[in-house]
C-alpha cells in the first residue's frame, strides 16, 4: 500500500472519529429544544457534554489540518468549492463553543434563553451541512480539467446530497438521545428513551435511503457489507434502548456511524471527489497528494502524536464518566 493510500484510510478514521464524537454532542444540543422541559434539563443536557465538546472538535482540526498537508489539491478544491456552507459551518463552530463559555455569565433568564437557543440552533445546522457537504464529495462536482470547481452554491444542494444531510441529522440526533439516557438519570432518562425510538425509527428510514441510493450509485462488495453492518447495528441499537441497555444502544449508534461513514469512503476510493464534467477530471489518491517525502514526515509525527491524544480524551472521558440528574444541578452562584 503506497503512503497515499494510507493517508486516505487515517482521514476517513479521522472523520469517523469526528462523527462518532461530535455527532453525540450535535444531538444532545439539538435535544436542549425536543427534550428538556424546563431550565434545569437544559443545564442537565449542557452538562452531560460539557466537559467533552471542546475535545472532540479536536478531530475535526486535524481531518482538516491532515487533509490540507496529505492532498493539498483535495483541501484546495474542497474548500474553495464549499466556501459557503463550510462557511456557515465554521461560523456555527464559533458560536457553539461563545455559547456554552457565555450562558452563565449572567443571571438574567432572556440572556441564558438566548444562549441556549445558539446552541439549538449551532447543533442543528452543522448536523445538516456536514451530510450535505459528504453527499456532494461522494455523489461528485463539477470539476474541470484544472481540477477546480465550477459549479455553484446551488449545484450542492442536490437531492442525493440533501438526503444525505437530512440522514447525518437524524442520525447525530439519534446518537445524541441514546448518549443521553446513557448520562442522566430520573425522567429525563426514561424520556431519552422514549424519544430516542422516535428519532431511530426515522433515522433507520433515512439511513436506509441513502446508503441504498450510495450502494447502487457506485458501490460494491465491500461498500455492501458496511451498508448490512449500518443498518444491522442501528436496528440493534434501537432493540438494546427499548431494553433499557443505553451502553449498548450508545455503543452500537456508534458502530452505525462508523460503518455509514467507511462505506463513503469506500465508495468514493480512489477518488477523494469525483469529477461529474468527466471521470478523467476526478481527484484521486494520486494527482491530489502530497510528495512521498512530506507524507513520510506526517506518518512519523502522526504516530507519535495519536496515542497521546487517545489517551488524553480517554483519561477525559473515564473522568466525567457518572450520570447527572436535576438533582446534581447547582443553584446559579450570581
Amino acid at each position: 500500500m503506497e503512503l497515499h493510500d494510507v493517508w486516505f484510510v487515517l482521514i476517513a478514521v479521522l472523520w469517523t472519529g469526528y462523527f462518532f464524537l461530535e455527532g453525540f454532542d450535535f444531538g444532545v444540543g439539538v435535544l436542549t429544544k425536543l427534550l428538556a422541559r424546563n431550565r434545569a434539563e437544559k443545564r442537565v443536557l449542557i452538562n452531560t457534554i460539557g466537559p467533552v465538546w471542546d475535545g472532540n472538535e479536536v478531530w475535526l482540526l486535524t481531518a482538516g489540518g491532515a487533509t490540507f498537508a496529505a492532498f493539498p489539491e483535495w483541501y484546495a478544491t474542497l474548500f474553495s468549492g464549499f466556501y459557503l456552507p463550510l462557511l456557515v459551518i465554521l461560523v456555527c463552530l464559533i458560536v457553539r463553543g461563545v455559547a456554552f463559555e457565555y450562558r452563565v455569565k449572567r443571571p438574567e433568564e432572556r440572556w441564558q434563553r438566548n444562549w441556549e437557543t445558539a446552541i439549538f440552533w449551532t447543533s442543528l445546522i452543522p448536523a445538516f451541512l456536514w451530510g450535505v457537504a459528504f453527499g456532494n464529495i461522494v455523489h461528485g462536482v463539477k470539476i474541470d480539467r484544472d481540477l477546480e470547481y465550477v459549479g455553484s452554491v446551488w449545484d450542492l444542494l442536490n437531492p442525493y446530497a440533501l438526503l444525505g444531510g437530512l440522514v447525518t441529522l437524524a442520525l447525530f440526533t439519534f446518537h445524541g438521545t441514546v448518549f443521553t439516557a446513557l448520562k442522566t438519570v430520573g425522567e429525563i432518562r426514561e424520556r431519552a428513551r422514549t424519544l430516542a425510538t422516535r428519532v431511530g425509527l426515522v433515522t433507520a428510514v433515512l439511513a436506509l435511503a441513502f446508503l441504498v441510493w450510495t450502494q447502487v450509485d457506485s458501490g460494491d462488495g465491500k461498500s455492501l457489507v458496511a451498508l448490512v453492518v449500518a443498518v444491522a447495528a442501528l436496528v440493534v441499537a434501537l432493540m438494546a434502548n427499548q431494553a433499557g441497555r443505553e451502553g449498548w444502544s450508545f455503543a452500537l449508534s456508534g458502530v452505525t456511524i462508523v460503518a455509514a461513514v467507511a462505506m463513503l469512503f469506500l465508495t468514493l476510493f480512489p477518488n477523494v471527489m469525483p469529477s461529474t464534467l468527466n471521470a478523467d477530471w476526478s481527484l484521486t489518491v494520486t494527482n491530489a497528494s502530497s510528495s512521498p517525502y512530506t507524507l513520510k514526515i506526517m506518518t512519523w509525527l502522526a504516530a507519535v502524536a495519536t496515542p497521546v491524544v487517545l489517551l488524553y480524551q480517554g483519561w477525559t472521558y473515564w473522568v466525567f464518566r457518572k450520570r447527572i440528574g436535576t438533582q446534581h444541578i447547582a443553584e446559579p452562584a450570581h
